[in-house]
């Protein structure tokens, strides 16, 4: 996984009117998730931007409202790959992987972004770039391949995660198709239904007409 240097200010007013001046300046209001786990009732001191939110158990998270410049998000968001995050806010540099982009349904704009908190060997689970490799044996034959998922969703510890799920097509025949049940990747676990299929070699008109012939 690549990494991705970004620098995020603590964001201590979470009013509409503070994110709409934040958004008119170029900033993009996030949170930064899946951070230091505590027993409740904690009191300890946080610092700007933390709060604290309580999950299962009796225990808490502490989680930060940050802001991010648009400009400098860009090349995280408009691009298929994947990228471990430097993420510098309160002084420190934490770990962390972009996990959801929330978008204006008609602008286009970024409205908001989750991201989550990586620590060495906790797993997560992140959506990874699917690439083909190969000629399928079903293009050979007049058959167009077509790709139905462009990302699986994979679980594993954030070091582990590849920047591309490579599925090798080779063996793929006309009319047939690969499921997500039929790929392994050393490591990972698909998270994806097992039915649901990756990619397929369909049958043209073409196709039809050869195999029309052969069998006459």
């Amino acid at each position: 996984m690549k990494s991705y240097e970004l620098k995020a200010e603590a964001r201590t007013e979470l009013g509409k009117k503070a994110v709409k001046a934040l958004r008119e300046e170029g900033k993009i209001p996030a949170v930064l998730n899946g951070g230091k786990i505590v027993e409740l009732p904690y009191n300890g001191t946080l610092k700007p931007g933390e709060k604290m939110v309580e999950i299962a158990g009796g225990r808490g998270m502490i989680t930060t409202d940050i802001t991010v410049k648009a400009e400098d998000v860009r090349k995280l968001i408009y691009t298929p790959d994947i990228f471990e995050i430097n993420l510098e806010v309160n002084g420190e540099t934490r770990k962390a992987v972009m996990k959801e982009i929330q978008f204006q349904p008609v602008k286009d704009t970024v409205l908001h972004i989750d991201f989550l908190e990586v620590f060495p060997g906790k797993p997560i689970i992140m959506e990874v770039p699917v690439q083909i490799e190969g000629h399928a044996e079903g293009v050979k034959a007049g058959g167009k391949l077509t790709l139905s998922m462009r990302k699986l969703k994979v679980k594993a510890a954030y070091t582990e995660i590849p920047e591309r799920l490579v599925v090798n097509v080779d063996n793929l025949g006309l009319g047939k198709s690969l499921a997500v049940g039929d790929l392994h990747f050393e490591g990972l676990e698909l998270m994806n239904a097992k039915n649901a299929v990756v990619c397929a070699v369909q049958l043209t008109r073409a196709a039809r007409g050869a195999a029309a012939k052969a069998q006459g």
